[in-house]
């Protein structure tokens, strides 16, 4: 079941789609381009948000305004959650994973890497027994050093993968890496709109073989909460 990861696709509760009809185009493109299953992935900052459960409220809004809508039944939802300084101790931060699983995405800074980082992320993981998907990860090719990037790789964190990674040289090699490293990896199209950041799932499927788009896909039903 080729399943999105990773987008924006829930309207007005971020800078991805503006309105219900933007959000219905959007998954109408991704069904064209045959997605089965999404996750929705709304960004979250703890210093922008009054709290978890205010977020949730707003995701929940913005959810019900398409969900009868959708001409893709099986949705979850989850969060894009920017790793910022004392993250892991936000009230609540645990129910920012994906609905009934035991995973969750987090969005590196782009700027220079600091060891704190690589504390937030073990103790969202150890404190919440969280399995880290770390977003979009060959962008932090011009922000982190080859050796930050080796940490990041090296950890236990599910890597995800935008789907345009495959467009660019340096990226695409990077991402080759991660498999051939026999990495966990998942895919999603980051979109945003359907102008600038639609989805773009045919690239994906044509640049890369059906056996890791289908390990991708996997990767959900191992971390179901009821395992």
């Amino acid at each position: 079941m080729l399943t999105e990861y990773h987008c924006h696709v829930l309207p007005g509760i971020d800078d991805g789609a503006d309105k219900v009809e933007t959000s219905l185009a959007m998954l109408d493109i991704m069904k064209e381009q045959g997605v089965e299953k999404v996750i929705f992935t709304p960004h979250f900052y703890c210093h922008r948000e009054r709290s978890v459960e205010r977020f949730l409220e707003k995701r929940q809004e913005a959810f019900e305004a398409i969900k009868d809508k959708s001409p893709i039944k099986n949705m979850l939802l989850g969060a894009e959650v920017a790793i910022e300084n004392g993250l892991s101790e936000v009230k609540d931060i645990e129910k920012l994973a994906v609905q009934g699983t035991k995973l969750i995405l987090l969005e590196l800074p782009y700027r220079d890497y600091a060891d704190w980082m690589s504390e937030e992320i073990y103790n969202i993981s150890a404190e919440y027994s969280l399995k880290i998907i770390l977003a979009h990860v060959h962008r932090y090719l011009e922000y982190y050093s080859k050796e930050q990037l080796e940490k990041i790789l090296s950890s236990e964190c599910i890597m995800q993968v935008n789907n345009e990674a495959f467009t660019s040289w340096s990226e695409k090699k990077m991402v080759k890496n991660i498999i051939k490293d026999g990495r966990t990896i998942v895919f999603g199209s980051d979109a945003h709109n359907i102008s600038d950041r639609k989805p773009n799932w045919d690239i994906l499927q044509k640049k890369v073989k059906p056996e890791i788009i289908e390990a991708s896909d996997s990767v959900l039903g191992k971390f179901d909460v009821k395992k």
